[in-house]
Formats: structure tokens, C-alpha cells, sequence
């Protein structure tokens, strides 16, 4: 094995063991690459060794930190992320659950189906995994323990409907997929709107079939009333905010009035005003708000930072011509392959982040992509379909790492919130049949491509 060969191995199970020691993600991917740079210098100098690393190699990775932060696409990022967190603020949530409760009060399992369905609808508003969980947490687990629901039901819906914002658009991977991997973010966008929708109902009809078969774990309310015109008036009048901001800043980008940063923009006025509309706007919330903005902004750029000399160091020693030899070297041909490194991303995300293994992985894994000859039907109109369709694979299966210990942030979120009594064994297993459920999502897209190619190719061929 050749020198350059040892230290890439030996980067990934320095970055890997460092994680597990609690040191920051972005000072552990810089430090880490670093390192690794003045270890191959030194290698070169005193074992006359040819790693092509020196003391410039350090030098580009200045240039390589200015693009991100030169890169207008990634202003998207705050934006969203400020539309996400004013939303929670605004008290639309709220608002929904007590509207829906009476539309579904008669439907056994109606309030989980409730659950899932606000969840939906702030993952295609919010997109921030955290807030989600934690209001849906606070807003349903209380009643669902006084109407004695069962408790894996309600921590599994709670948890997986809250996930739901990570893949759903407007959705920041699906902004930091597209920026690494060169693709459109408006086709990431459009080409994940089925797969979020067919999860969703994947938990509905789960619900409702658990429901039927285990009536003592989803009772119905013993005050539930029968369904009438003013209870749909209410569930409609106050979807109708959170929807028409969907409608503003999907549609605007869909319809190419907009690019995805203008979206941003307008999601986040929109956000605002809605807060202002519901008398939930006060310079205390706007200054809450902005400063949750910039800690979240600050840490996914700060490894941006630290990936992008990670990722430097490691493409310097040849990295991703190892990888790309090793994965093209495996006798699956070219679906198992792919096969391999979504079973590769889905065991990473048991013990990283959705950000780390979508700002090193998916740079390195796109050249082998393209290279595998995939007949994926663009239409002609969606450029390069076969990676398109590749990183919504990613996207769906990287959903499942927030519900999968030991580093499931979904699962801690909740333990947050959860009312006494509830342990962390319990969530354990109220998640396992979402992450069942998200698995047979992923077989479906897998299986057929056109899920995700079909509303783009839609889209720009008319």
C-alpha cells in the first residue's frame, strides 16, 4: 500500500475518533486536515515519499473558504433557517393541531394523523429538524398521554413526523447537496416533493392500520364530536397562512420567477409577517430569532470551513481517486454500487451528522456516479438526472440518521420535551417501524427513478 493510500485511511479513523471524544465537528475536520498536511510534508522531506503535499497546500484552502462564503446560493441558508424559526414563533403550529383535532377527533388514530400531517406542512414551511420535534413534542405528547395513547405510537409519530422537514422543500440539505454536488437546487427541490409526500402517507397508513388492529393504543376521545362545516372552515382558514407562504416560495422558484436565494428572502418576509398577523411579533422574538439564526448559520458554515480543508487535504493525496477506484473495483455492477453506498451512508449516519457526510462524502462520490452509466430518464429537459436522482437516494436515507442511535438528534430533541415516565428505551421503539417506513421510501424511489424525475421534467418541459 502505497503512502498516500495510508494517510487518507488513517484521516478518516483520525476525523472518526476524534468525533467520538466530543470535540467539534468543524475543529476536528480542520485539524484533522491540517495535520494530515504537515504529516504528508514531512513524509516527503524526511521518507522521500511523493504525497504532493507542501506548505502551499494549506495556502489554497484560503481560496477554496472564500467561494463558500463568496457563494450566493448558500445565503439561502440563513434565510430559511430565520423562515423556520419566526414560523415557530408565530404559534401557526398551535393554531393547527387545536383546528385539526376536531377535523380528525372521530377517526381512530385521528390525533396521531394529526401529528403527521402538521408535521408535513412545517417541514414544507420550516425545514429546521429541532424546532420541529421539539413543538410537535410540546404541543401532542401531553394529550396524547391523557387520551392513553400508546407510547410508542406517539413518540414514533412525533419523531418521524418531525424528520419530514430535512427532505421536504424548502429544505437546507437539499440547499448543500446542490452546491456540492453542482446541481440545480430548484430540480433537488421539485424532484423531492413525491418522495416527502409518500413518506408522509407511508406514516398515515401505518397509523391508521396499527389504529385498526390495536384499538386500545390509539382510543378515540372521549369528547369527540361529529364533523361539520365550521370545524372545516377552521382547519382550512388556518392552514391557509402556512400554505400560502409554501405556495410563495416553492411556486416562485418552480414557476422560475425566483431564484432559491430570492425564495429565501421572500419566505423569510413571509415568516414575519405571519408572526405579525398572528400578534406573536415583538423585538424580544425578532431579537430571539435573529440570534438562533446566526448560531445555526455560524455552525453549519464553520464546517463548511473545516470540510472544505478536509476535503482539500484529502482530494491532494488522491483520495478521491481511491475511492473512486474502490467502489468501481466492486463485482456488483453499477445499481450495487449504489446499492453498497447507500448501505455505507445509512451505517455513517448512525454516527455522524447529515452535514458531515454531505459535505465530505457527496463531492467524492459524484464523479463515480456519473461514471456508472445510469439510464435515468431526464426527459431531456433535467440536467443530469442520474445524480439528481442519486442524491435524493442520499437524502431519504440520511432522513433515517435523526432516528438512529446512538447519534439520532431527532431522539434527543424529544427526550427534551417528553412528560415524565417516558424513557429513552421508549423512543427507541416507537421509532423503529418510521425508520422501517422510511427504508421502504427509499426502496421506492430506488425502484423507480421517475418519482423524482417527473415534476422537474414537467416543470421545464412546458
Amino acid at each position: 500500500m502505497e503512502m498516500n493510500e495510508i494517510l487518507v485511511i488513517a484521516m478518516f479513523v483520525s476525523f472518526i475518533a476524534l468525533l467520538f471524544t466530543g470535540f467539534p465537528v468543524a475543529w476536528a475536520l480542520a485539524g484533522v486536515g491540517v495535520a494530515f498536511a504537515g504529516v504528508g510534508y514531512l513524509a516527503d522531506i524526511y521518507l522521500d515519499t511523493l504525497t504532493g503535499l507542501d506548505y502551499s497546500t494549506l495556502g489554497l484552502a484560503v481560496g477554496r473558504i472564500f467561494g463558500i462564503m463568496d457563494n450566493w446560493v448558500l445565503v439561502a441558508l440563513p434565510m430559511f433557517i430565520f423562515m423556520g424559526l419566526m414560523l415557530d414563533k408565530s404559534g401557526v403550529a398551535e393554531r393547527m393541531m387545536h383546528a385539526m383535532q376536531g377535523l380528525f377527533g372521530r377517526v381512530r388514530g385521528g390525533l396521531a394523523i394529526s401529528v403527521t400531517l402538521i408535521g408535513i406542512i412545517l417541514a414544507a414551511s420550516t425545514g429546521i429538524i429541532g424546532a420541529s420535534v421539539v413543538l410537535l413534542g410540546v404541543m401532542s405528547l401531553p394529550v396524547m398521554m391523557r387520551q392513553r395513547y400508546s407510547k410508542t405510537l406517539a413518540l414514533g409519530t412525533v419523531a418521524g413526523a418531525g424528520c419530514l422537514g430535512i427532505l421536504i422543500p424548502p429544505s437546507i440539505m437539499l440547499v448543500i447537496m446542490g452546491d456540492q454536488m453542482g446541481l440545480s437546487v430548484g430540480d433537488l427541490f421539485m424532484g423531492a416533493v413525491f418522495p416527502g409526500v409518500i413518506l408522509g402517507l407511508f406514516y398515515i397508513v401505518y397509523i391508521l392500520g396499527f389504529s385498526f388492529f390495536r384499538p386500545a393504543s390509539a382510543p378515540l376521545a372521549e369528547d369527540a364530536r361529529a364533523v361539520s362545516l365550521r370545524v372545516v372552515w377552521s382547519v382550512f382558514r388556518t392552514i391557509l397562512p402556512p400554505a400560502g407562504l409554501i405556495l410563495a416560495v416553492l411556486g416562485s422558484i418552480f414557476a422560475g420567477i425566483a431564484t432559491v436565494t430570492e425564495a429565501s428572502g421572500i419566505g423569510a418576509l413571509g415568516a414575519l409577517v405571519i408572526a405579525v398577523g398572528y400578534r406573536q411579533f415583538s423585538w424580544s422574538v425578532l431579537k430571539e430569532v435573529t440570534i438562533n439564526t446566526f448560531n445555526t448559520s455560524a455552525y453549519i458554515f464553520a464546517i463548511f470551513v473545516g470540510a472544505t480543508v478536509f476535503a482539500l487535504v484529502l482530494r491532494e493525496l488522491g483520495g478521491d481517486e481511491l475511492i473512486e477506484s474502490t467502489l468501481t473495483g466492486l463485482p456488483f455492477g453499477p445499481y450495487g454500487i449504489i446499492a453498497f453506498i447507500l448501505a455505507v451512508v445509512f451505517l455513517l449516519g448512525f454516527f455522524l451528522d447529515w452535514i458531515e457526510i454531505s459535505l465530505i462524502i457527496l463531492p467524492l462520490l459524484a464523479p463515480v456516479i456519473s461514471g456508472l452509466g445510469l439510464d435515468i430518464n431526464g426527459h431531456g429537459v433535467v440536467d443530469n438526472p442520474e445524480l439528481v436522482w442519486f442524491a435524493l437516494l442520499v437524502a431519504v436515507t440520511l432522513q433515517t440518521s435523526f432516528l438512529t442511535p446512538p447519534v439520532g438528534f431527532a431522539l434527543f430533541y424529544l427526550k427534551g420535551v417528553c412528560p415524565p415516565g417516558i424513557s429513552l428505551l421508549d423512543i427507541y421503539k416507537g421509532v423503529v417501524p418510521f425508520i422501517l417506513l422510511q427504508l421502504l421510501g427509499l426502496l421506492v424511489v430506488a425502484f423507480f427513478p421517475e418519482v423524482v424525475t417527473w415534476l422537474p421534467s414537467v416543470a421545464y418541459g412546458n
